[in-house]
């Protein structure tokens, strides 16, 4: 096996590395550049609220594709009983990464596999003259690897424009919800910008710290996740017949028709059965649109696609609806036109329906628009070095980095980096469907065993010659 080089050390980059691990070992070292912080856990799991929960049953979770119901044993050794169709705290996921981790590289050290972590960052990747990356470390070490992955997750979160510099010197605009520094007396009232996931844990942890708190979230759109059923819903009968034509359909709006008639065709359906029976077309659904369908998707389809797809464990939605219910919270469809001051804050905002202008004042506003992926805009340095160098390209939607179907990464030309993959959510422009661990686990062992086979192929020409 060729020597590979690991960046990030979220979930993703976990689950690349324990593949790689448990493959054969060929004479090469695999590298896991883990940024500094927990292996594992990324921004994802590192919560310790156990009021943030998993959007995905525990019987779906697992780190590793072959994994069959280890991490509903694990959570029933902690928990004392868990069952397959519970959402389980995100904190619990977490430990399970690290246990599955401390297996794979006990493993690894009884059969003598070559393995390094490096509790630090990568400041740059560059291709070397013949073939293979020199990555270069923050703390001035160098690696030759004939492969990278990049694996970085989330990016750090960029303030809206309409922020201003006194808003943000003021410290009551928070950009990252998971570590909000405790204010000098409590707030009397916080607009958590966002309604999706990210949004919903924020709100249901900002309520708790804050009980006597009024609570603010405002959109685009004002839509909330869906939620889970309690129970799992039965399969749609006919989805094998739908995923055929969705397939063979011409850009989102007919598939959306195709889609409606189904969940309307068969007294009983739940229309989350469909949606999730379309799970394991998204990619394939995605890449089959042209540049301008896909902008056509993004404009018009995707706020109600995110809600229905990506929904919320019905614990979770709950305590949202009786924030609701009680008058603490208002969920407001609206464009943040501005945010100014330092005490009160001053958010002015459109309203979606009426297009009427009005501004709110608030003690403190806590930015949770969830995954930014535009690259181009990020202040990462390493993805800044990869751009300059012309290594890797922005996606055109800004959703990501180009990448060809299976996730190598293209430079600035549009030609494949051979050796040069990404995963997880800087492959977004690429597979849209991309950030779950369902995803993530498939995608992380078909691409170590992609790497497997290059670095024997490259052994047999060392031998050859």
């Amino acid at each position: 096996m060729a020597d590979i080089a690991i960046i990030g050390g979220g979930a993703a980059g976990a689950a690349v590395f324990g593949e790689l691990l448990r493959r054969a070992d060929h004479g090469g070292t695999v590298h896991w550049i883990t940024g500094g912080a927990a292996p594992g856990r990324g921004v994802a799991y590192a919560t310790a609220d156990d009021r943030h929960l998993l959007n995905v049953r525990a019987a779906g979770m697992g780190l590793f594709a072959e994994q069959k119901g280890e991490f509903l044993q694990h959570a029933s050794r902690h928990l004392g009983h868990a069952q397959g169709s519970d959402f389980l705290p995100r904190r619990l996921f977490g430990e399970f990464i690290e246990a599955q981790l401390r297996t794979r590289i006990a493993e690894a050290h009884a059969r003598g596999r070559r393995f390094q972590v490096h509790d630090t960052r990568a400041a740059a990747v560059r291709r070397q003259p013949q073939a293979g990356y020199h990555v270069e470390l923050e703390n001035g070490a160098a690696l030759a690897t004939d492969a990278a992955v990049l694996a970085i997750g989330a990016l750090a979160p960029r303030p809206l424009k309409t922020v201003s510099m006194q808003v943000l010197d003021s410290g009551a605009y928070i950009l990252g919800p998971w570590n909000a520094p405790e204010p000098p007396r409590p707030p009397r009232r916080v607009l958590v910008i966002g309604t999706g996931l990210t949004a919903v844990d924020t709100l249901i942890s900002t309520a708790a710290r804050w009980p006597k708190a009024e609570l603010i979230a405002v959109s685009r759109h004002g839509l909330l996740p869906f939620r889970h059923p309690a129970a799992p819903v039965a399969p749609y009968p006919y989805q094998d017949d739908l995923n055929a034509a969705l397939l063979a359909c011409d850009g989102a709006a007919p598939m959306t028709r195709l889609v409606r008639e189904a969940i309307a065709g068969v007294a009983g359906t739940d229309w989350r059965a469909v949606v999730d029976g379309m799970r394991p077309i998204n990619a394939t659904l995605w890449q089959g649109f042209t540049l301008a369908q896909r902008r056509q998707f993004l404009r018009h389809l995707r706020w109600v696609w995110e809600a229905s797809r990506h929904r919320t464990a019905p614990a979770s939605y709950e305590i949202v609806q009786e924030l609701i219910e009680s008058g603490r919270l208002q969920v407001q469809g609206a464009r943040v036109l501005a945010v100014d001051g330092s005490g009160p804050i001053a958010v002015t905002l459109r309203c979606r329906t009426t297009q009427l202008t009005s501004t709110i004042e608030v003690d403190r506003v806590i930015q949770a628009t969830g995954l930014d992926t535009a690259v181009a805009y990020a202040r990462d340095p390493l993805l800044a070095q990869l751009l300059g160098a012309g290594l890797a390209t922005p996606d055109p939607l800004q959703l990501g980095l180009a990448a060809t179907p299976d996730g190598q990464l293209l430079d600035a030309h549009d030609r494949a980096q051979p050796g040069l993959y990404g995963i997880g959510s800087l492959l977004r422009g690429n597979l849209w469907e991309c950030t779950a661990m369902p995803e993530i686990r498939i995608a992380a062992s078909r691409l170590a065993q992609a790497l497997t086979e290059d670095g024997e192929t490259r052994s047999e020409e060392a031998a050859a010659n």
